[in-house]
């Protein structure tokens, strides 16, 4: 197995570092938590628990996206199915997919039957189409990854939703942390690397961004974009196409 040096310390790479987290926690109670680390930033914990949580347990931005789901949904980046376990409750016709097949195991074994292992930008849309609500939580727009990204990801959705669909996401306006003129880019594009235990991804790139530019590219590809609830930095969206 490839070693990689972080802060220091040397990790087996994998590929799938938080399924092995979540399936470590749902087999074994094991409570390690994820590392996030991510240049001239602290490491940052995940507690693995916290992908478990209930409905009882969520912030206030996923139970009103919860709450405001219909029908047929889908849910991008699905993790431990902790979203369409509830909305299974309410008789919604749930799909997930995630890139962690790990993460897709466990999401099967809590008895979701139709979630798989996919990329969203490859997602097949001759079998999934026409959904009535698409989920993107948790900073779910981080799949884009890089501002430029943006006018692909919205063609996707297209393709995959009916024309009267909502589409429900958070993100988070990271400006705060930032002087006015310490980017050379823009401030929200991040590149992470996660480790758990022995073992670290690669680097990734991870999007935050602020409602405004989402308005501004989303109406450019054909969605108007509303703004739901806002919840410390972070807020909800509601997108539809016109």
């Amino acid at each position: 197995m490839r070693k990689i040096n972080l802060n220091n310390q040397t990790f087996d790479l994998h590929t799938d570092v938080f399924g092995l987290s979540v399936e470590a926690f749902y087999k074994n109670q094991d409570t390690s938590p994820i590392q996030v680390h991510a240049k001239d930033f602290d490491t940052d914990l995940i507690p693995v628990d916290y992908l478990f949580r209930n409905y009882d347990e969520m912030p206030m931005i996923e139970k009103t996206a919860i709450d405001l789901s219909d029908k047929k949904v889908l849910d991008i980046g699905c993790c431990t199915g902790s979203h369409l376990l509830d909305l299974n409750k309410k008789n919604h016709d749930v799909y997930g997919i995630d890139i962690s097949e790990k993460s897709v195991q466990v999401c099967q074994q809590r008895g979701l039957k139709n979630v798989i292992k996919e990329d969203f930008f490859t997602l097949d849309n001759s079998s999934y189409k026409e959904f009535d609500t698409v989920l993107l939580l948790m900073n779910g727009i981080g799949i884009v990854g890089k501002v430029d990204r943006l006018d692909k990801f919205f063609n996707k959705l297209k393709e995959i939703i009916k024309p009267e669909a909502r589409i429900y996401l958070d993100s988070t306006n990271l400006k705060y942390l930032f002087d006015e003129d310490e980017f050379d880019h823009y401030y929200g594009e991040m590149s992470y690397q996660i480790s758990y235990k022995n073992y670290c991804s690669e680097k990734f790139d991870w999007l935050y961004l602020d409602f405004e530019k989402l308005k501004i590219s989303a109406e450019k590809n054909g969605f108007n974009c509303r703004f739901l609830v806002q919840e410390h930095e972070s807020y909800l969206a509601e997108l539809k196409l016109f």
